[in-house]
């Protein structure tokens, strides 16, 4: 789970993991953690990242055109550029992703001089998930995140990782208690891994 830098040559696909919280203790950023883990143990080189080293703004026209995209959009944009595939795992905000992982995306999805703004996502495989204190697991919020980034030009995978009641979900440690979630966990993974491996590119 280093970065992407210090990163050695290799063949193994890279995925870039991100919660779409910042919320100390948050259950998506406790999902990302155990999916990296999950990622490494499936062959890929895992890149865990807080969305709160790169703060935005919401998303204004004006601003842009007077500032250009904001220095952290062109770090996340290299990342993306950077890496086969994603993971992420976002909260349900009134049936829908996070407005943070929203506004992120929004801000990504921005041309940047003469780059097109989708570069950072096509070619690139995701897969999405969830974690909440309800029952649902998500799932409304990831339909339509997976709308989004699909719309972006990336290539989303069916299954999907949800993780209801979260407040018992997790150890001390952060690893899923479930043996039946860590295997779901492992399948997403490895799927996530092997198709980002057959397909996903880097820009």
């Amino acid at each position: 789970m280093s970065p992407i830098e210090n990163e050695p040559t290799t063949d193994k696909p890279r995925i870039l993991l991100l919660s779409g919280s910042t919320r100390r203790q948050s259950y998506n950023t406790r999902l990302a953690r155990h999916m990296a883990r999950s990622v490494e143990q499936a062959g890929g080189i895992s890149t865990l990242i807080s969305l709160a080293d790169y703060p935005m703004a919401i998303y204004h026209g004006d601003d842009e055109a007077q500032s250009g995209l904001p220095e952290s959009a062109r770090q996340l944009r290299s990342l993306f550029k950077s890496h086969h595939g994603v993971f992420f795992a976002s909260p349900e905000e009134n049936s829908s992703m996070s407005a943070l992982l929203k506004n992120t995306l929004d801000w990504l999805s921005r041309a940047d001089g003469d780059e097109p703004g989708k570069v950072p996502y096509i070619g690139k495989v995701a897969a999405i998930g969830g974690a909440t204190t309800g029952a649902s697991g998500t799932r409304l919020g990831l339909l339509h995140l997976r709308t989004v980034l699909s719309g972006l030009g990336m290539l989303v995978l069916p299954s999907i990782m949800t993780i209801p009641f979260a407040a018992n979900a997790f150890d001390d440690a952060g690893d899923l208690q479930s043996e039946e979630q860590r295997t779901a966990a492992e399948a997403v993974a490895l799927a996530l891994v092997r198709t980002a491996a057959a397909v996903g590119v880097t820009s």
